[in-house]
């Protein structure tokens, strides 16, 4: 009841950036949606209507592919999906600013997406095309791979409308809705990772670990020059606790060698399961 009580306000969410920012602003950001909506100028057949023709095929491969459990809510999504943007494509477009359109329809579509997604389900189209992509290459992120597929119908569209205002705007949505599904995956670790050397690298690591409450690692190093044997300490600690890090090898050896850079993506404790991001 949960998951599904999610995936039907994940779909209301799509359908009103959709139906009230993109839609009427001419604006077609990818994937099936967009296909749809280029579709709707030529055929006399609504956007939602057309959501639901589209993913028809998708949805039989997606039965061979994923099985029946994952494409029942799916199909609950995309039904949901395409009733929303129907129902509410009677109403007047929420702005007739075209950048604001774009920016609030990419943000409000790569968040029903990505809540849908972590929900166990997709929203059928691309989604599904995406997840069996991410099957064969897993090292792929999903934003980025959608960000690939959506700038071709991006393209397609600015040809088709004969308009380039329009498919550049449209490109800035497609540029949000990536950025904002990847947050809304994956999240921002925000995350510094340090290499400490110093002769006084117990000390320090004590303090670390009573003063801050961070996990750290020694790795055994040698000086090339001097020969003598060193402790290295390694430790990943979140953006805002570096500068207490900083402050603390500064104070106990001033004369410490540490390099400090920003780690992407942090698996283990306190930071994000590995098998959770399968998505």
């Amino acid at each position: 009841m949960k998951k599904y009580a999610i995936i039907t306000a994940a779909a209301f969410v799509y359908a009103v950036g959709v139906s009230l920012f993109t839609d009427p602003n001419n604006m077609a950001p990818g994937g099936v949606t967009g296909i749809s909506i280029i579709l709707s100028r030529i055929l006399p057949v609504s956007t939602g209507t057309l959501i639901m023709l589209l993913n028809v095929p998708i949805l039989i491969f997606a039965v061979w592919k994923f099985g029946i459990g994952l494409t029942i809510s799916t199909i609950y999504a995309t039904a949901l999906i395409s009733v929303f943007t129907n129902v509410l494509s009677l109403y007047e477009a929420a702005t007739d600013d075209i950048l604001l359109a774009a920016l609030v329809g990419g943000t409000l579509t790569a968040v029903s997406i990505g809540v849908i997604l972590r929900a166990g389900a997709t929203t059928g189209g691309m989604d599904i095309i995406v997840k069996t992509l991410r099957l064969r290459f897993p090292h792929l992120k999903t934003g980025k791979i959608f960000f690939i597929a959506d700038a071709c119908i991006v393209t397609l569209s600015g040809i088709v409308f004969r308009d380039l205002r329009a498919a550049l705007y449209a490109a800035i949505s497609v540029i949000c809705t990536s950025f904002v599904m990847d947050i809304v995956l994956y999240g921002r670790d925000e995350a510094k990772m340090l290499y400490i050397i110093s002769g006084k690298a117990e000390r320090i690591a004590e303090r670390l670990l009573s003063d801050v409450g961070i996990g750290v690692t020694y790795i055994n190093g040698q000086g090339a020059y001097s020969g003598d044997n060193k402790r290295v300490i390694l430790c990943v600690v979140k953006k805002p606790v570096s500068p207490r890090v900083e402050e603390i090898v500064k104070e106990e050896d001033s004369e410490s060698f540490m390099i400090i850079t920003s780690a992407t993506e942090v698996f283990g404790e306190g930071y994000k399961s590995y098998f959770s991001e399968r998505v």
